[in-house]
Formats: structure tokens, C-alpha cells, sequence
């Protein structure tokens, strides 16, 4: 009875862990089924007490780590000689100050552009029933998804980028991303607030859209798709085409050469990650596209002067 007492009076009595280490120890006690990746999860949203709040901060300085994590290591390579056969213009290696200037406007973009979004995403998300707890999706669920969401964005890219080339719209808008003919990774998102929102909305809106019509969506499967986004956008802009570049094995997937030739032409090429639209609307840019473009034309003249 005095044990029985004691207990009751300590649970009564009991305050939870007011460090995150603490959490996660306590949280690790009673969920020995989970792996330390979910308790580490669990501790966070557990520590926090707010899940806007919890998802906010951890959106925000993932996308940033990621970004400028992936940027500097282009940076480095830009510095060393021998990467410069690779350079896909290596007449253009752009220098210190040009990327500390577009740093600048990167980071002022993040902070009053994509933060608002990110703080925004979790409670319309939640809204349409997206999961944050633990344990995690398998590993097949998230593939497929963020399958889904590649194809969806790469849609989503290839229309309004090409709406974007339209004279005032490029005037306007666009005009600011192109201001270095001779991309580099860390341009990737260097453009106007609008531009920001517009081409954003492709990434946030095919998660919020499959966990509408689903039900079923993991913040986790949203931290990766974006991660993988980051990627593929910082990767394009990169201007370095190498032997082991994924278009050589992966065909349909567009990759640095496809979006420097963009960027050097300023027409044609408007797909983000593959190549399927500008082949299917003949919007492919590049001299071994112009080339087809003209044979295709000269065996429709031959065809209508016989």
C-alpha cells in the first residue's frame, strides 16, 4: 500500500525533463522499439512544446545548412585549376566578390521571402493531416512520394519558367536570375521575391497536395524531397559537367548541361530536373538540339517538293 502510495503521489508530482537531452532520455526509458534517429525526433517535438514552433526552426536551419553546405563545396572546386576542363564556360569562373554579392541577395531572401513560407507550411500541412511522430514512413513510402513530387515540380517549372521568358515577365521578374550567364551553385536561388514565391510554390504545393488527397505524409518525406531539391537546383547551377555526371546514365535527366546552356542562351531548356518537356514542345536549347531542329525541317521540305 505504501508503494502503491508513492507512486501515485510521484505521478502526481512529476515534471517533465526540462532539457532536451532529458527528454530524450526519458523518451528512450519507455520507446526502446524506437531507433535513435526517431527518439532524437521525438525528444525535439517533446522539448519544444509547440510543433509550428519545433517545425519552423528545424525547416529553417536545415534549408539553410543544406543550401550553403552544398554551395561550398562549388565554391572550393571554382578556386581549383584542374576542375577548369570541366567548367562547362570556363572562360567565366566567377569571382569572390560576384558570389559574396549573391549571398547577400540570397540570404535577404531567405529571411523574408522562404522563412514565412516555411513557418506557414507546417499548419497548412497539418491541416490536410500530416504526420510528425514517430516511428518514421518505410523507406518505399517516402521513395514514391518524393518520386511523385519530382515529376509534379518538374511540371510545375517547366510552364511558369517558360511563362517567366515571356518579354514583361522576364522584364520584371525574371530578368534578376539571369544576371549571370555563367551559372554557379550558390545562384541557384538567386532571384526576384516573386520568382522565389512563384517556382517555391512547385515544391511546397505537390506535398500539401498528396497529403490532401491521401491522408498520408510524413514531415520527415518533406525534409528529404526538399533536401533532394536543394541538390538537384544547386547541382544544375553548379556550370560543371563531369564524366560521371547522372545524365550519362539516367538519359532523361536534365542536370548541369542542360540548364548552363539556359543560362548562356537565355531561351529553351525551361524543364528543372528532366528533359521530357522541352523534348516534347521542341523547346531544347544547345547546338546539337539546333542541329536537329534543322534536319528535322530539311526532311519536311524534301517531303513537300516531291
Amino acid at each position: 500500500m505504501v508503494a502503491t502510495m508513492n507512486s501515485t503521489i510521484s505521478t502526481l508530482f512529476y515534471t517533465p525533463p526540462d532539457t532536451y537531452w532529458g527528454q530524450f532520455d526519458e523518451i528512450s526509458k519507455y520507446n526502446v522499439h524506437l531507433n535513435v534517429f526517431e527518439r532524437l525526433w521525438a525528444a525535439w517535438y517533446a522539448f519544444m512544446q509547440n510543433d509550428v514552433l519545433a517545425t519552423g526552426i528545424m525547416s529553417f536551419v536545415m534549408h539553410e545548412l543544406v543550401y550553403f553546405g552544398r554551395s561550398i563545396p562549388w565554391m572550393i572546386i571554382d578556386r581549383i585549376p584542374y576542375f577548369n576542363k570541366y567548367k562547362i564556360q570556363n572562360q567565366k569562373i566567377p569571382t569572390a566578390q560576384e558570389q559574396w554579392k549573391c549571398a547577400q541577395l540570397v540570404l535577404l531572401s531567405h529571411f523574408t521571402v522562404e522563412l514565412p513560407q516555411i513557418w506557414l507550411f507546417h499548419p497548412m500541412a497539418q491541416y490536410f493531416g500530416m504526420a510528425t511522430g514517430v516511428p518514421f514512413p518505410t523507406f518505399l513510402t517516402m521513395a514514391y512520394q518524393i518520386a511523385v513530387f519530382f515529376v509534379l515540380e518538374d511540371t510545375w517549372h517547366y510552364w511558369n519558367h517558360r511563362a517567366l521568358h515571356w518579354g514583361p515577365l522576364y522584364k520584371r521578374i525574371h530578368k534578376v536570375h539571369h544576371q549571370y550567364s555563367a551559372p554557379f551553385g550558390l545562384a541557384a536561388e538567386y532571384a526576384s521575391p516573386i520568382e522565389v514565391m512563384m517556382l517555391g510554390f512547385g515544391t511546397i504545393a505537390p506535398p500539401i497536395l498528396l497529403c490532401a488527397v491521401t491522408g498520408n505524409l510524413h514531415i520527415l518525406t518533406m525534409y528529404i524531397w526538399i533536401v533532394c531539391r536543394l541538390f538537384q537546383a544547386i547541382d544544375a547551377h553548379s556550370g560543371y559537367e563531369f564524366p560521371w555526371s547522372l545524365h550519362h546514365f539516367v538519359p532523361f535527366w536534365a542536370g548541369a548541361e542542360h540548364h548552363d546552356v539556359h543560362h548562356e542562351r537565355f531561351i529553351g531548356n525551361y524543364s528543372s530536373s528532366f528533359r521530357w518537356w522541352d523534348y516534347m514542345f521542341d523547346t531544347e536549347s544547345g547546338p546539337e538540339a539546333a542541329k536537329k531542329r534543322r534536319e528535322r525541317r530539311m526532311v519536311k521540305e524534301a517531303k513537300k517538293a516531291q
